[in-house]
């Protein structure tokens, strides 16, 4: 175990040297060691399954006493299922198709040379996160399956939970013969780990971070290296006029109340001033355990429904709070979303197929969906296994960033002794 109070700059250096050596290891493993690696993690978190919910314990009892939020904790909290759901993703992810080596298009040029341009790995990928546990599992196994070296930096409040489960992911792929320093955890709860980490130009080549506004805000100030995140994931639902009614109560109640702690839930819901029932989906939001602040509108459809406030608008809640404003049709959700949205996810209600069209191109966000609820914001569910992220910019990966995001390409260029005239 490493203890706090030693020289960041140092571990991180260190930490980075050993990744740089795994990344050239992995590079040329074939897929076939890849996977077995993954599926021999995946029994090590099963096999060491009570070693892990004692530690998540720890982190609970510790977190409580701290006092965490609710949502914090939720984020936080480890069951038997969700183990299960753990190993299964790291399990999925060693049968999906290996990017690596992946022919993305080719061409004969007059001269004859042949130009492809060809998959490989970024390199060595730093993860900074807070809160879920489960990010060590997922980013190490994207990470290792991609040919990429992983340096993980988890939140103090899931040290415990974290050091079990990267135990448990080097004990599988160290005992498929692949390097130890492939999947490295910063043991440190000293926040000069993270300012190492974001000047580690040279060692690090990508930082990925996951948490709160103020971790990924202090990320993309700081950081020497490039950055792969999203801000902020204040998504919105907007119910059109022509919604079917049932379909936008079970959709606006998901997006929010699955799990309200996630990237993905839903935090304003808009809708059309011609919707025929806007006080069922109201009163189906403050049933299902909601707190709602609206505009005038809104307060008008029950006096349970607080006054919102400019910043209501402009805010990712993470709880079970949603702001309601009432808009003029699909321009005016649009024109609300430019607004306040933060480009991450936002969903239409309508059975109008070309209102429907008009708002999946006009809605400028890494995901935009109809009839579906906003939680579907996730690389497993889109059939990219364990995603290591969420990316609302609009260089290199936006969306869930699985496996193919962790990759770049290089030029091969074949040639029978042409020379240049």
């Amino acid at each position: 175990m490493i203890e706090k109070g030693i020289d960041c700059g140092s571990l991180i250096r260190s930490m980075g040297e050993a990744a740089r050596g795994a990344a050239q290891s992995l590079a040329g493993a074939s897929s076939a060691r890849k996977a077995a690696a993954l599926e021999a993690a995946a029994a090590a978190i099963l096999a060491e399954r009570d070693t892990i919910l004692a530690a998540n314990a720890e982190d609970m009892a510790r977190g409580s006493a701290n006092g965490l939020s609710p949502a914090l904790l939720d984020r936080l909290s480890l069951d038997v299922k969700r183990l299960e759901a753990m190993a299964a993703g790291v399990e999925a992810v060693a049968h999906l198709r290996d990017p690596v080596g992946r022919i993305i298009d080719e061409t004969l040029r007059p001269n004859g040379l042949i130009l492809q341009r060809v998959r490989v790995p970024l390199g060595v990928i730093g993860i900074i996160y807070e809160s879920r546990p489960n990010v060590t599992a997922d980013a190490g196994a994207l990470c290792l399956k991609s040919g990429n070296a992983a340096i993980l930096r988890g939140g103090s409040e899931a040290m415990a939970s974290n050091r079990a489960i990267h135990a448990a992911l080097v004990r599988g792929i160290v005992s498929e013969g692949l390097p130890e320093h492939a999947i490295q955890l910063v043991g440190v709860t000293d926040r000069a780990a993270v300012g190492a980490m974001l000047t580690a130009s040279g060692l690090i080549d990508i930082i990925v971070p996951r948490g709160g506004k103020s971790l990924v805000a202090r990320v993309q100030e700081e950081a020497r290296v490039p950055v792969l995140a999203h801000l902020d994931g204040i998504n919105h639902v907007y119910v059109d006029a022509a919604a079917d009614p049932a379909k936008a109560i079970d959709i606006t109640v998901n997006a929010k109340m699955r799990r309200t702690g996630v990237c993905g839930a839903m935090e304003t819901l808009l809708i059309d001033r011609g919707y025929a029932a806007p006080g069922t989906l109201v009163d189906a939001l403050i049933d299902a355990g909601c707190t709602v602040r609206g505009d005038a509108d809104a307060q008008a459809l029950d006096p349970r429904v607080a006054e919102a406030g400019d910043e209501d608008w402009d805010t990712e809640y993470l709880d079970a709070i949603a702001s309601v404003a009432f808009v003029d049709g699909v321009e005016g959700a649009m024109a609300h979303i430019a607004r306040h949205g933060s480009h991450h996810t936002d969903a239409i209600i309508t059975e109008d197929k070309a209102v429907a069209e008009r708002f999946l191109g006009g809605v400028d966000s890494a995901i935009v969906a109809h009839n579906a609820s906003t939680q579907f914001a996730d690389g497993g569910e889109f059939g990219l296994g364990a995603e290591i992220g969420i990316s609302t910019g609009r260089l290199h990966a936006r969306g869930p960033v699985a496996l193919e995001g962790l990759t770049t390409y290089k030029w091969l260029v074949r040639g029978t002794g042409q020379t240049r005239p």
